[in-house]
């Protein structure tokens, strides 16, 4: 019985990333692709360190690493996965990576509480943990309602509620990020005429895009100023008299 819900599961799971990454596949999900990887290049390159871990349904590795020394990807077991794994039960010890990006995970997956506490869990003290999301209040969170694609099982979790998960597990939130100006229209010659609300929206980064992007610190554990005892005041010290003596009395 155990078994047979666990196929079901991970059969359900298979499906939920193949309808979104035939989505992201298409033009409107390689346009919201191209805004992310302008935005992440410039992330990454802020970070340090030796793994950069990487959950996703996109295939695609256009976002590079940056100065972290070696990317993995994990996922579903689909072409493009460097290590397979479930998306609450990944096979990587306790604070090993010094970043964790999760491009949409949340977005297409069955437990979105599971994946970011395992996540979360594969953090090294002090490192990061970026998060892109759909953002629900947008164009684009309004049209998966409508769609009749993989983007209808998008989750379009909101940044806030996010950023309070990200608390919760004992995360500082640094950065929240927007882009993806443009609305979700099919037709590309319409995409080229709206092209310059990328380059405002960048500039002024209002709060109805497409997309947004988490970027959260691990607080370091165990590390925090003892508090002093206090002193009970017993009284203050009063200077004695001190007797003055002339130059002839000592003779």
């Amino acid at each position: 019985m155990t078994d047979h819900l666990f196929s079901g599961a991970d059969a359900e799971r298979l499906a939920l990333i193949r309808g979104a990454r035939a989505w992201l596949a298409g033009p409107l999900g390689q346009q919201l692709l191209e805004q992310e990887r302008l935005m992440l290049e410039e992330e990454l390159s802020q970070l340090f360190g030796g793994y950069l871990v990487h959950y996703g349904p996109s295939p695609e590795r256009s976002v590079g690493a940056g100065q972290i020394k070696r990317r993995v990807h994990l996922g579903a077991d689909l072409p493009g996965v460097e290590i397979v794994c479930d998306e609450q039960a990944w096979p990587l010890g306790e604070h090993c990576a010094d970043a964790v990006l999760l491009q949409h995970g949340l977005d297409f997956c069955l437990s979105p509480h599971g994946l970011l506490r395992e996540a979360a869990r594969c953090v090294r003290a002090g490192g990061h943990l970026l998060v892109l999301g759909i953002n629900p209040w947008s164009a684009w969170g309004v049209r998966h309602w409508f769609a009749r694609d993989g983007f209808r099982d998008a989750r379009c979790i909101s940044p806030a509620r996010v950023g309070d998960w990200l608390n919760l597990l004992g995360f500082a939130l640094e950065k929240r990020r927007f882009g993806c100006y443009r609305p979700p229209l099919s037709s590309a010659v319409w995409q080229s005429r709206l092209a310059r609300l990328e380059h405002w929206g960048g500039r002024w980064q209002p709060f109805g895009a497409g997309f947004y992007l988490l970027v959260a610190r691990k607080i370091v554990v165990g590390l925090r100023p003892l508090r002093q005892p206090q002193r009970v005041l017993r009284g203050q010290l009063v200077p004695m008299p001190v007797a003055k003596i002339s130059r002839r009395e000592s003779e």
